[in-house]
């Protein structure tokens, strides 16, 4: 990914039609830690990613804080309990994961929860 300064990312976030999603960008843009997620989300949203619960499973180990800067959908199952954070979840997506006892959040809500990303994955 290029570099971008925050100037820019400040004047996308602008065009942003989503409120939530600009919320979660200016939140991401206040931490020092978390301006790589919103230069990311301040792009093209063709640059946002789906990723399945099973790519979520083989990629995590028990306990792992997740993040996906884009939807994650239900094609198969979670076996661990991890905590997902992601802009959108499917429906079938959120039952799994409440079945599993895993937690899922939005990224405005871990931003405010982890101000220093500290043990996150991304998966993208």
């Amino acid at each position: 990914m290029k570099m971008v300064s925050k100037t820019l990312v400040k004047k996308h976030r602008r065009k942003k039609t989503n409120p939530q999603l600009a919320m979660t960008i200016a939140l991401a843009l206040k931490q020092k830690s978390w301006l790589h997620i919103a230069k990311r989300l301040a792009g093209a949203t063709r640059s946002y990613v789906s990723v399945n619960l099973m790519d979520i499973d083989k990629q995590t180990s028990t306990g792992d804080t997740v993040l996906v800067p884009g939807r994650v959908l239900s094609m198969g199952d979670i076996t661990k309990k991890v905590r997902v954070c992601a802009l959108g979840f499917s429906a079938g997506a959120r039952e799994k994961l409440k079945k599993s006892k895993s937690e899922a959040v939005t990224i405005a809500d871990e931003i405010k929860a982890n101000p220093k990303a500290e043990g996150i994955k991304i998966i993208a």
